[in-house]
């Protein structure tokens, strides 16, 4: 911990939560061009932020019944369901925060 460096683990421990994880962080790279910078880190740093916040708060996703996840996190009614279900207990819409 002397390098401020945390072990990146699930909160519940299950690993079908990593593999959401993974494939959130696949959309943000691909969508918004985060795979490599030259821009410097405080740059590159930015831009993830403004990424995440697209992501969250601009882009309607079909898996949240076509909200934002920010706007699917506010429901008190169960989202209609848009993905096959493999007997799994995923989040129903991923939002994506920064630590």
């Amino acid at each position: 911990m002397k390098n401020n460096i945390a072990i990146s683990m699930t909160e519940n421990g299950d690993p079908y939560e990593n593999a959401l994880a993974e494939r959130v962080n696949g959309i943000i790279k691909t969508e918004f061009n985060l795979y490599s910078s030259s821009l410097g880190f405080d740059q590159t740093k930015h831009r993830i932020s403004k990424s995440i916040e697209s992501y969250n708060e601009l882009r309607p996703h079909a898996s949240c019944d076509y909200l934002t996840p920010n706007q699917a996190h506010l429901q008190s009614e169960i989202l209609n369901k848009r993905w096959k279900n493999y007997n799994r207990s995923f989040m129903s819409c991923p939002k994506i925060a920064i630590h």
